[in-house]
This record gives structure tokens, sequence and C-alpha cells, in this order.
């Protein structure tokens, strides 16, 4: 099941947010917070905050338990962008451009969690099956290698006169 969190006007650009939410992808939730933790960007304790909210989603509306939950997605769109001016030289102006961003963060407890140990044995039985096809494979047919092509008469004939 999917639930999901979204922290809307943040007072943030959407590039710098998008550069923490890349980080967060596909971690577990307990990973990603600890990742969160020790980034020291305001982004990231914005992120933290809707992480969190989509943590107390599951667990109140859903029903989920915390400890199976994926970030799925972390998506941040680009919200409303205020305009201010900034007085300049010779009684001229130039436009401040504040921009604000949307963040939306998606958990899901669809995806197994993959940790270094589940990594290993998954490598491990791929690798056994690899030697295991390759054994069976190479025993039953072992036949010469193919000779190299002859070249044509009129390329022979060529590299002779040189």
């Amino acid at each position: 099941m999917e639930v999901r969190s979204i922290y809307k006007y943040a007072r943030i650009s959407p590039f710098k947010v998008r550069e923490v939410t890349r980080e967060i992808q596909g971690l577990p939730v307990s990973a990603a917070l600890d990742v969160l933790a020790f980034t020291p960007k305001k982004a990231a304790f914005l992120i933290g905050k809707t992480l969190k909210s989509a943590v107390a989603n599951a667990e109140n509306n859903a029903n989920l338990k915390v400890d199976g939950l994926v970030v799925k997605e972390a998506v941040v769109g680009e919200g409303p962008t205020l305009k201010r001016i900034m007085a300049r030289a010779r009684g001229s102006a130039s436009g401040i451009l504040k921009r604000t961003s949307h963040i939306r963060i998606v958990l899901t407890d669809e995806i197994p969690i993959q940790n270094r140990e589940t990594r290993k044995a998954e490598k491990k039985q791929a690798e056994r099956a690899a030697k295991k096809a390759a054994g069976a494979g190479g025993s039953e047919s072992k036949e010469p290698k193919p000779s190299a092509k002859k070249q044509p008469a009129k390329k022979a004939a060529k590299k002779s006169k040189k």
C-alpha cells in the first residue's frame, strides 16, 4: 500500500531540494531519516519533516508498520515564484525571484527492503546458477574452434604483389 505526504509552498528553490531527494529514493525509512539527519542543508530539514509526516500517515491512517516502509519516490515540483524588486544605482531596479517548491514523498511496503546481507546472498545464488549452467553446457558440446577464413584469391594475389 502507498502512503504519501506533501509539503507545499516550501520557501526554497526546487533545484536545491532535488539534490537531497535523489539521495533518499529507494532507501528504507530508517536509513532515509539517518541520511537526512546528517545532511547539513536546509532542504534536508524540510524533507525530513515531510518524511516524518508520511510515516505518521502510514502508522495512523493505513495501519502499516514502519519497519517495512521504503521511500518509493521523492518528487519536488515548482511552486509559485514571488517576484520582488531590489533598488540599484541611478534609480533603477532589478528583479529578484524568490522560488518556492512542493515536496511530495511516497512510501510503500510493497518493495522488499534490500540491505547488504540480502544483496550478497542474491549475488551468490546468481553466481551458483551461472556456474551450473556453464558446467552443464560446457561438458556436453566440445566442438573444435573454427579456423580462420581464407582470403579470396584476388586479395591474396594483391598482397603477394606488394
